[in-house]
Order: structure tokens, then C-alpha cells, then sequence
């Protein structure tokens, strides 16, 4: 654990880095959103785009994969959801805190660190978690609070989550890419080049906007909070890891990749959704900051633990 310990160091040292300049106001909130919007929008969907172009969507699409994968989450999903429930909290407050339980941060920070940990054939599975978790999870924590409000889910709803899809830059980019492997045409060279520079802005830039973001994060709520860490950081990857190993009949490398992916800690989008809606924003606010960092060690702990039967 220690080897691959110090080989996650230099990409969270990158997220201590920003929040040392957020912190200390050297980097505003309103450049941390900036910054988030460049890496959004362009550097990480450059980087998508050029990998998924040199994939083909076989090498991508595994069913078993996805089915091992959506098991394990929504597994850890219902507990979640139930605990919420249990403690009498509401759909909407159970719809955010199930997110916070199994959404990772894979775009930001699985996408630049596990490729280079686990190796370029990592590409592919850890797309396919993300997209599961664009299309399924993302999908769902909406239509569960508006349902809720609304009493009902109506057609509205569902062309709020479609558009919602469409308009996401990583799902784009993605299709995109798959669209041009289909094709079987080369991207040329300048394109090339031109995709290679400003995909390579985009691992500095997202962990240093994640650091940026997490200093005007504020940790209160720290029991329900520290609930929603550990759900992220140990039992989802558990669960996946029952889920892939036993219950499914999945790749050991691609179930190392995607134990790994589900080892990550809450994603930052959760938080923007919670503020969107209105609902425990200060509970996920909570969960991102402590899951980030206790994930130096846990998610060390778990690449360490699946990297022998990878081959």
C-alpha cells in the first residue's frame, strides 16, 4: 500500500495545492468557477474525446460490467436511502444522501489518476462507470425530489433529465468519440495535437479546481456527514466488489478498475445539485470535504488491495 500510497500523493497534493489558494483567497470562489467551467466544458472533454475516439463502443459496452456495477450501487443506494427514511428525513433529503453514498468523483479526479495508476486499458470501464452514473444516478436524484414535490412524475420531468443528458459535455464527448471510431475515420493530426494539449490541461486543472471548491466547503453535520463518507469511500466499493467478483461474471482487471472508480470519494456535481434544489447542501458540503480527505488513505488502500489479481 505504501508504493501506490506515494503514487496517489502528487494528484491529492494538486487538491491540497488549490485549497491552500482558496483558503487563503489567492483564488476566489468566482475563479475556482471559472477554472471548474474551462476543465468542464473543454479540457476534460477534449481528453474524453480523444480517448473514446481510439475505443470502439464493443470495447466499452459489457453488460456483465454494468450489471455488476449497478448492483453493487444501488445496493449501497437503498441502504442509504433507508437510513435517511429511518431517521425521518423525506425523499428528497434520502434522494441527496443515497447520491452522496455512491456518486465519486470519476470525471475530476478518477478519469486523470486511475488511468495513469491502472494503465490505459482503465479508459474504457472507468467510461462505462461514468456513464452509468450520468445516466442512471444522475437521472434518478432528479426525478425522486421533483417527484416529490410534484406529487407525481410528468413528462416535463422526464424532458428536463433528457435535456439534461444531451447537454452534458462528457456524455457529448464521449458519443462523439465513439461516433468517429464507428466511422472508422482517423481524426487528423492538428486535431490530434490540438485535442492532446488541451486534454492534458485537464488533470492539473480539475484537481486544483477540486481543492479551490473544497475551501469554501464548510463541515458541519460531521455525524451524518461521516455516515455518507464511509458509505462512499468503504461500502460502496465493497459492495461493487461482492457485486463483480461473485455475483457477475466480470474481467478481473475491468473489476479491479470499477472497485477502484467506486472507491472514490463524493463527487462535486452532488453539491451543485443539493444547492440547485435546495436540500442539505451543508450536509454534502460536509460529505465532499471529509470524504476527499480520508480518501488519501482509502482509496491507496483499495488499488493496493485490487491491483494483485489484475494481471
Amino acid at each position: 500500500m505504501w508504493d501506490i500510497l506515494l503514487q496517489t500523493l502528487p494528484f491529492f497534493a494538486l487538491i491540497a495545492l488549490g485549497f491552500g489558494a482558496g483558503r487563503t483567497g489567492f483564488f476566489t470562489p468566482e475563479a475556482t468557477a471559472y477554472l471548474t467551467r474551462f476543465v468542464f466544458y473543454f479540457a476534460l472533454s477534449a481528453m474524453l474525446l480523444k480517448f473514446s475516439a481510439n475505443l470502439s463502443l464493443s470495447e466499452i459496452l459489457d453488460w456483465p460490467f454494468v450489471g455488476a456495477y449497478l448492483t453493487g450501487t444501488l445496493a449501497i443506494y437503498l441502504v442509504a436511502t433507508a437510513v435517511a427514511l429511518i431517521r425521518k428525513r423525506g425523499i428528497e433529503e434520502a434522494a441527496v444522501e443515497a447520491q452522496c453514498a455512491v456518486i465519486g468523483n470519476v470525471g475530476f479526479l478518477g478519469i486523470p489518476m486511475l488511468v495513469l495508476l491502472l494503465g490505459q486499458n482503465a479508459i474504457g470501464p472507468i467510461m462505462l462507470v461514468l456513464a452509468v452514473d450520468l445516466i442512471v444516478f444522475s437521472s434518478l436524484i432528479v426525478i425522486l425530489i421533483t417527484g416529490s414535490r410534484d406529487g407525481r412524475v410528468s413528462p416535463a420531468v422526464l424532458k428536463t433529465v433528457g435535456l439534461g443528458l444531451l447537454k452534458n459535455p462528457m456524455i457529448v464527448s464521449i458519443v462523439v468519440g465513439l461516433s468517429v471510431s464507428a466511422s472508422g475515420a482517423k481524426i487528423p493530426a492538428p486535431v490530434n495535437d490540438f485535442l492532446t494539449i488541451l486534454g492534458a490541461a485537464a488533470t492539473p486543472g480539475a484537481l486544483f479546481a477540486i481543492g479551490a471548491s473544497l475551501a469554501s466547503k464548510s463541515a458541519e453535520r460531521l455525524a451524518v456527514a461521516g455516515w455518507l463518507s464511509v458509505s462512499k469511500l468503504v461500502l460502496h466499493p465493497a459492495a461493487v466488489a461482492v457485486a463483480a467478483l461473485v455475483l457477475f461474471d466480470v474481467d478481473a482487471y475491468a473489476a479491479g478498475v470499477m472497485i477502484s472508480a467506486a472507491a472514490l470519494p463524493v463527487a462535486g456535481n452532488v453539491y451543485i445539485l443539493a444547492q440547485h434544489y435546495g436540500v442539505a447542501p451543508q450536509r454534502v458540503s460536509a460529505s465532499i470535504l471529509i470524504s476527499t480527505a480520508l480518501s488519501v488513505l482509502t482509496v491507496s488502500a483499495v488499488i493496493a488491495w485490487v491491483q494483485p489479481f489484475m494481471g
